[in-house]
């Protein structure tokens, strides 16, 4: 799905998404990534909710950010309560979408200046 043809500012921004892939700004990406607005990490090692603890959220929380968009799959679901509990001990909102979702939503946080972070889970290309 394509969700934007120009870039929108000086940060990063996504510009489609499948159940595969994203392409950020303009580069492809085919396992999952923590994306912010100057921030693009691709080497996260999550390709399901199943994978996430603490040594593996670890990198969206030490950001700092006031929300993480938490994007996987194409129905929504959710991490469990002890990933909710980490995020909200630390001061920052979790929410979780579908990758579609969580993709526009990233992009409209980020030309509001906001402070947040894309958590985008794909499955492992294995």
């Amino acid at each position: 799905m394509q969700l934007t043809e120009h870039k929108p500012g000086d940060h990063h921004f996504i510009r489609s998404v499948s159940p595969n892939q994203v392409v950020i700004t303009n580069q492809v990406h085919t396992s999952s990534v923590i994306v912010g607005a100057h921030l693009l990490h691709t080497d996260w090692p999550v390709s399901s909710l199943a994978e996430l603890t603490p040594d593996t959220i670890e990198p969206l929380l030490e950001h700092q950010p006031e929300l993480v968009i938490l994007g996987v799959g194409s129905e929504q679901c959710f991490p469990p309560a002890s990933v909710y509990h980490a995020f909200l001990s630390r001061h920052v909102g979790l929410e979780c979408m579908t990758l579609q979702a969580a993709s526009r939503t990233f992009n409209v946080l980020m030309s509001e200046n906001r402070r947040a972070l894309a958590a985008l889970i794909l499955p492992s290309s294995q």
